[in-house]
């Protein structure tokens, strides 16, 4: 560690030394691309490729601006890992067939990428909705007609819980035990559920949801970021650099390991002082956390 190593984007001083290609500490280490928001998909593969990192969670946008048989030889090439691939849902908009096509393009640019998991925000209330049941409901229809497109080409789709601020307009799921419930009408290799810390540290039942999710095989997807304080104005751009807020991130690993959980641990922040900051900071910042607060 240099002298001058300092966090981002609080601006203290780095309490480890920031881990090094080869380092062990980095074997299970993923960026998500959210988190380096403003680098497009080869800026961001090439800040794994400096910083050590094996794995990295794509998202569609930059797939989409790049093109996506390029994106593939790009991963391809690189050796990194393909940890996720963010995002797809919204299942409960009006247009059902737009839903289903629009997933079913996810799932093969998916499959194209060679991402085990096609992250899954379900989609909130549409508009002048009040029945969160039947919403729910109509939302397992339209997944249940995913699944076995999905199960044809290899990818596994990962229902993700989201804060309840978030359920009108994000996503009716808002526990562990929720995405639980519905991942398990299906079969474990085609439904599993993505343990964000972001979105349950909060949850009183989310340590037995995560036992429970292990003892089925569904844990398809690790998500390590914190909770900060205050909440901004933009909800969405409140998580935190891990040891940044109020969540017990190493808990919730140990948890998901002591479940049987052995994939990446996907690093996924939405903060415009992050996405401002410089980009090989960010990740060595992220790297460092890693080893403070997550191992």
């Amino acid at each position: 560690m240099t002298p001058t190593a300092v966090d981002l984007p609080s601006g203290r001083a780095a309490a480890v030394p920031t881990p090094v290609p080869g380092d062990p500490a980095l074997a299970r280490l993923s960026l998500n691309q959210a988190t380096v928001k403003y680098w497009n998909l080869v800026q961001a593969v090439d800040g794994c490729l400096r910083a050590g990192l094996p794995a990295i969670g794509v998202w569609r946008e930059p797939v989409a601006e790049m093109g996506l048989a390029e994106a593939a030889r790009l991963v391809r090439r690189s050796g990194l890992r393909v940890s996720s691939y963010c995002r797809a849902g919204f299942l409960t908009r009006p247009d059902r067939a737009e839903a289903l096509e629009d997933n079913r393009r996810a799932i093969d640019e998916a499959a194209e990428l060679g991402a085990p998991c096609l992250v899954m925000v379900v989609g909130g209330l549409p508009e002048g909705e009040r029945d969160l049941a039947a919403v729910r409901e109509r939302m397992v229809e339209v997944l249940a007609e995913l699944v076995p497109y999905a199960l044809e080409r290899g990818v596994r789709l990962a229902l993700e819980p989201l804060h309840p601020m978030f359920c009108a307009d994000r996503a009716v799921l808002s526990t562990l035990g929720q995405a639980l419930d519905i991942a398990e009408r299906f079969d474990a290799e085609a439904v599993g559920v993505v343990v964000d810390a972001y979105h349950v540290w909060w949850d009183p039942q989310v340590y037995a949801q995560i036992a429970r999710a292990g003892a089925g095989g569904r844990i398809a997807s690790f998500q390590a970021c914190d909770w900060e304080l205050p909440i901004p104005s933009d909800a969405l751009l409140g998580r935190g650099m891990v040891g940044d807020g109020h969540a017990d991130v190493r808990g919730l690993r140990e948890a998901v390991d002591a479940a049987g959980y052995t994939g990446d641990i996907e690093v996924e922040i939405f903060n415009e002082r992050v996405w401002s900051a410089d980009g090989d900071e960010v990740i060595a910042t992220v790297a460092r956390r890693h080893v403070q607060y997550v191992l």
